[in-house]
């Protein structure tokens, strides 16, 4: 027997008007078709004993996919769409999650717009048919997500003298050119800390108010997901094992700093590399200086 949808508030649209989905804010529409006449089999109960049921539907065929920024897990994405869905008078016929539906088997046995347009982890997705009263009229959604994005494919099908469904998309804003340690790390994967001053020979930070830290800080702060590993470099003046522990104490020092300025420890790692790693030559003053550094690296995340 079928229920209806739980449904929120939503505008009303004019009587005759098409049905409208409200995307969220920051979504685009990367993909689709259109087709009238058509059909469109669309599954209406889980994958079962090696059949999943679908049904066919013919007339105005709309399909469509959109991607959307943010880390929205698939319930949030789905269920204001479900309930705009049930807003607009139609009652659910099924619906079911990734391993509920039949994982892969299920999936492979509907018809999915291709990547890019639309990406499915076949452990992570959620879908719903649901038809309005007659069943000429239907719907189904699909959506699932990566570790960063969401992705939603609606299709429609409504008979050829109706309207087909209409989707709305907000404008999303142009995306600011990434900065500071934003944009090193998004380019060079790491950054030299420039401003940075140690006493000759040691591993002590000499005390005053380094804008890099500062800025690094506020970063780590603003990213509390992320982790960077500090690495120590020294010039070639010396024994490697001595200059290895020498950089990796320098290393430490900028931890500490940081962490004194808010930052979490968990999200800072320190290393040394003594003159493995030279930016410069070492047979000049001006050579060892720029040799004598302290780099921050973006860490990979698991």
């Amino acid at each position: 027997m079928r229920r209806p949808l739980f449904a929120l508030c939503l505008l009303a649209s004019p009587a005759g008007a098409a049905p409208l989905l409200e995307m969220p804010a920051l979504a685009s529409e990367i993909g689709g078709r259109g087709e009238s006449p058509s059909s469109l089999r669309l599954p209406e109960g889980p994958y079962d004993e090696g059949m999943i049921a679908l049904r066919e539907v013919k007339g105005t065929v709309e399909q469509r996919a959109y991607r959307l920024q943010g880390r929205l897990t698939t319930l949030q994405l789905y269920e204001p769409l479900a309930a705009q869905i049930a807003a607009q008078g139609y009652d659910l016929v099924f619906s079911c999650q990734a391993d509920a539906c039949g994982g892969f088997d299920f999936r492979y046995g509907m018809e999915v717009l291709p990547e890019p347009q639309m990406h499915v982890d076949l452990g992570d997705y959620r879908y719903l048919l649901a038809e309005k009263p007659g069943g000429k009229e239907v719907i189904a959604l699909l959506v699932s997500r990566t570790a960063d994005l969401g992705f939603v494919q609606v299709s429609s099908v409504s008979p050829v003298t109706a309207r087909p469904l209409t989707i709305t998309t907000p404008k999303a804003p142009e995306p600011e050119p990434a900065k500071g340690f934003d944009a090193a790390f998004a380019t060079r994967g790491a950054q030299v800390l420039e401003d940075l001053v140690f006493a000759s020979g040691s591993g002590a930070l000499e005390p005053a108010d380094y804008a890099s830290l500062r800025d690094l800080a506020a970063w780590l702060i603003a990213n509390p997901d992320r982790k960077v590993t500090l690495v120590g470099h020294t010039d070639a003046s010396g024994a490697l094992a001595p200059n290895v522990a020498l950089s990796k104490k320098r290393a430490g020092s900028v931890r500490a700093a940081l962490i004194a300025l808010g930052a979490a420890g968990g999200q800072i790692d320190a290393q040394g590399a003594g003159y493995l790693a030279p930016r410069a030559d070492n047979d000049s003053p001006e050579g060892r200086t720029r040799n004598r550094r302290v780099e921050v690296m973006l860490t990979p995340v698991p």
